[in-house]
């Protein structure tokens, strides 16, 4: 378990309108049913359905498996340094070392086999699944930014430094809170793509043993002024059936 540091008050509020660190850290799992879309799978030459998966994370550690993945009986299993597909027998079918350096060069066009799409699912989902509570994990350094405006609200902004240890988008990224602290939108940069800038837009939420958790999950290309694309819609995300362990 990563200890517990303190917290410049923006995040403080953003933890405890989610149900409290407190409450977080009586649970060590999470499960979830997902539900993905968007465009970036063609660019990256996947044939990306709607079929129904099931995600489990580690909460307290960077550990993700979703199942099934890539075809029936077979799951994809994630950590910072290590991707593996595995069958329901415990085989395993092909894995990687040093996950991340198989994506240098790439661009947001470069196809992607299996174990980079694994990377990718199982970093960004364990990073959606535990906002905003990974920021009070240690090692990450926070600072609060100028606030965003989205129509008649006003967001207040967080800028998150990753640690190394943590696998994510980029080292540097952006949440945004409404006037209630729940989150509203993620900004980064996909690092393993090309670098190209996007804003996730983050809606209906529902109370899962006293944590909110966001449902629905939209990514779009940013431009320079940090607006986003709204005719690009590079990922979907829709979430469900949460069970804690």
């Amino acid at each position: 378990m990563h200890k517990v540091k303190p917290m410049i008050p923006l995040l403080a509020d953003a933890i405890e309108a989610h149900g409290g660190l407190h409450q977080w850290k009586t649970h060590n799992h999470l499960e979830a049913t997902i539900r993905c879309g968007g465009d970036l799978w063609a660019l990256k030459g996947i044939e990306q359905d709607q079929t129904p998966r099931t995600i489990r994370i580690d909460l307290h550690r960077e550990s993700a498996s979703i199942a099934p993945f890539g075809r029936p009986g077979q799951r994809m299993d994630f950590t910072p340094g290590h991707i593996a597909l595995v069958t329901e027998d415990e085989r395993v079918i092909a894995e990687r070392n040093s996950p991340r350096a198989s994506f240098a060069q790439h661009d947001m066009r470069t196809h992607w086999d299996p174990l980079h799409r694994g990377y990718f699912n199982g970093y960004a989902l364990w990073t959606c699944l535990t906002t905003p509570f990974l920021l009070a994990m240690e090692g990450f350094q926070i600072r609060e930014i100028e606030p965003w405006c989205e129509g008649s609200e006003i967001w207040r902004g967080l800028r998150a430094t990753f640690p190394a240890a943590i696998a994510s988008h980029s080292t540097e990224q952006d949440f945004y809170f409404g006037p209630d602290m729940l989150i509203r939108r993620h900004d980064y940069h996909v690092e393993i793509a090309g670098n190209f800038s996007a804003a996730q837009y983050i809606s209906e939420l529902v109370s899962i043993d006293g944590i909110k958790i966001p449902t629905r999950r939209r990514v779009y290309l940013r431009d320079e002024n940090l607006m986003p694309m709204l005719d690009t819609l590079m990922v979907s995300i829709d979430l469900s059936g949460f069970r804690f362990g």
